[in-house]
């Protein structure tokens, strides 16, 4: 695949979206027009040793929705959407990054991670954040309406000794919190006492980025010394500190760091605009960052491309933009 710089669109980024964006059907209809879905998929099916296409044609919610098997599905869904924006001769992005899981798709799509091993590690990826927290144990919140500030004040009120923390910081007044899910609960509470639109207890089964992942976060990194990675073709904004790293043992760090820390998407979607980006494709099923991002920026025009339709309409965008 040819990624030289040159060939690189200045205003272009892309964005893959994580967990919660996976549904059952997701990329039926641009699997039905195009085989590098299916190829893509098939790929994914040997690394894991069960029908992963299967599952995200079929169902049911239930296996899919779980951790160890939603990773890969949206691993998956990401680069077969990346493989068939090139194959149709999309424009190769300036910068790339992924809300939380999404970033393991940019490493694959830049180059810098192989699939198969990618696949196998989300797999376990999951497996370990499941494990760090017995179902039912752990919690998430989305607080909108609230500056970010006042969330992380609600969090260190309503902690009261168990884990509380604000873990997504996804736009302005929506910052989702995660800990122990009785904390959680009083999170919820207080911060609709002091002004939140509305706080929706998420039916996770981990809490994603707070410090009960720190368990996970030690296992995924002794795996993550046995995988290969290579300079990213194409730069990527990480989650946990917002720089691009180009040397193998930065990107693990990065990616062990993003297990128990916040996800920072403001501050992602507000660098990419800093260098001159102009447009956002989000790379996978659903637009949940085509919102967010708009939220963040008007400025971010932000094009979600999942289907035929939305495909063909970033492609002509993009074509009208340079004419």
């Amino acid at each position: 695949m040819n990624l030289r710089p040159e060939t690189r669109d200045p205003k272009l980024a892309f964005v893959f979206p994580g967990q919660g964006s996976q549904a059952v059907g997701m990329l039926n209809a641009l699997a039905a027009e195009y085989p590098q879905v299916q190829e893509t998929f098939a790929e994914a099916t040997r690394a894991l040793g069960y029908d992963l296409w299967q599952v995200v044609a079929d169902g049911p919610d239930d296996r899919l929705n779980q951790t160890q098997v939603t990773q890969p599905a949206m691993l998956a869904a990401g680069v077969a959407v990346w493989r068939v924006w090139r194959a149709k001769g999309g424009t190769i992005p300036v910068v790339m990054a992924g809300h939380s899981l999404g970033e393991y798709s940019a490493l694959v799509c830049a180059e810098a991670l192989a699939f198969s091993d990618a696949v196998k590690l989300v797999a376990e990826r999951g497996r370990y954040m499941q494990e760090a927290v017995p179902v039912g144990q752990g919690g998430m919140a989305a607080i909108l309406g609230l500056d970010d500030g006042v969330v992380v004040k609600v969090c260190e009120q309503a902690a009261e000794g168990e884990v509380l923390e604000a873990v997504n910081f996804n736009s302005p007044g929506q910052v989702v919190i995660a800990g122990t899910a009785t904390a959680v609960a009083r999170g919820a509470e207080r911060a609709k006492a002091a002004g939140a639109k509305r706080a929706l207890v998420l039916p996770v089964s981990v809490p994603s980025h707070c410090a009960l992942m720190r368990p996970a976060a030690e296992r995924l990194a002794a795996r993550l010394q046995e995988v290969a990675f290579q300079t990213p073709r194409i730069p990527i904004l990480h989650n946990a500190h917002l720089k691009s790293e180009t040397e193998a043992d930065a990107m693990r760090a990065a990616l062990v760091r993003q297990v128990a820390a916040p996800v920072r998407w403001v501050e992602t979607v507000q660098a990419m605009l800093a260098q001159g980006v102009e447009r956002i494709i989000e790379c996978g099923p659903g637009k949940v960052l085509t919102g967010l991002n708009r939220r963040i920026d008007k400025r971010a025009d932000t094009l979600p491309v999942y289907d035929p339709a939305t495909l063909n309409e970033a492609l002509s965008k993009l074509t009208a933009a340079k004419g």
